[in-house]
């Protein structure tokens, strides 16, 4: 009987950091939309808290998290082994299926879908794409880090898998190093450990290589202080496309970094950082969320974005994030 009470209180614990980490990713993504766009600059200035959703029961979601539970999806399809052929089945069921991606559909899935579209079949739907780069293909794979809980290795691989349909290079290491560091922070390893295993992912002579290792530099000479970084990081980092693996994951990693994993705090410095400030929020968010739980979380903010508007996937629209978590559990093998 003790050893099934254990059982339990694991499989409770591991499903509060998949849900922390999953409604983390969706938090972010609408903290971070809305805290970028004009009204709430007029407004706030600074957006520290959610807003209501577009809709009533709806959140503000985009293309993060929608392409997020398009992964969920191919996971609990293919019983979290991921192959080529899987992916392109899920996309040609809920992607191209769609006439076009809405008003918050990412360049590298357009792009992507454009290709599939014509028959060119990855790697080469991802290599012959102009957003090839992007952060696209990182900011939907933490159901794969969920997944892999405790195995980053098995995490980069299964990213490498799901990220050739829409990118290659930067984009695709980008999108394991994204996977392989929610792999780590499901265990509730510290800040540290978590950034080592994303950087593993990355070869050393990258683009995405050099400016991580330059935003570590920049939080090393602040001191540790966010308030110091914030320039420099803007200043060192920026790119002519502000999507950018280079620029945008090297970021959200440097404020996950500054803001030592704290949920609240982390999510909300990251919505205003400005950029693509809703892949930072949401990279942020999943990160901290997988560390932390979903039981740190504010209720409100779960309440307001557990169900997805469908902005960019329709499929998605009302799916409950608090159950696609629970069955992504399902998968977990090392844990």
């Amino acid at each position: 009987m003790g050893h099934e009470n254990n059982g339990s209180v694991r499989l409770e614990a591991t499903f509060d950091r998949a849900f922390g980490s999953l409604i983390g990713l969706a938090i972010g993504d609408s903290l971070g939309d809305q805290a970028r766009s004009p009204e709430n600059h007029t407004l706030y200035g600074i957006t520290r808290s959610l807003q209501a959703g577009a809709s009533a029961g709806a959140s503000w979601s985009t293309d993060d998290t929608e392409f997020a539970l398009l992964v969920a999806h191919e996971l609990m399809a293919c019983g979290g082994e991921l192959t080529v052929d899987g992916v392109v089945r899920s996309w040609q069921e809920h992607v191209l299926a769609q006439e076009d991606l809405g008003s918050k559909g990412g360049e590298s899935e357009k792009g992507a879908a454009a290709n599939l579209r014509r028959g060119i079949l990855p790697p080469f739907s991802g290599s012959d794409n102009s957003y090839s780069d992007s952060d696209g293909a990182a900011m939907r794979v933490a159901p794969i880090g969920i997944a892999c809980a405790g195995d980053p290795e098995r995490a980069a691989r299964l990213a490498g898998v799901e990220a050739s349909v829409s990118h290659c290079r930067d984009g695709i290491w980008g999108a394991q190093a994204v996977a392989a560091a929610v792999a780590v922070a499901m265990t509730g390893a510290g800040v540290d450990a978590i950034l080592a295993a994303a950087r593993l992912c990355i070869p050393g002579d990258s683009w995405l290589g050099r400016w991580f290792d330059r935003a570590m530099r920049i939080v090393d000479e602040s001191g540790g202080d966010l308030k110091r970084a914030w320039m420099p990081l803007h200043d060192g980092l920026w790119t002519q496309y502000r999507a950018s693996s280079a620029e945008a994951l090297s970021e959200a990693f440097a404020l996950f970094r500054l803001t030592r994993g704290d949920f609240v705090e982390g999510v909300v410095n990251a919505a205003n950082f400005g950029r693509d400030s809703d892949t930072l929020a949401a990279l942020v968010g999943a990160l901290s969320g997988a560390v932390h739980g979903a039981h740190v979380i504010p209720p409100d903010w779960i309440e307001k974005t557990r169900r997805p508007a469908g902005r960019c996937l329709r499929f998605t629209a009302d799916l409950d994030i608090e159950a696609v978590a629970r069955d992504l559990v399902t998968l977990v093998r090392v844990m």
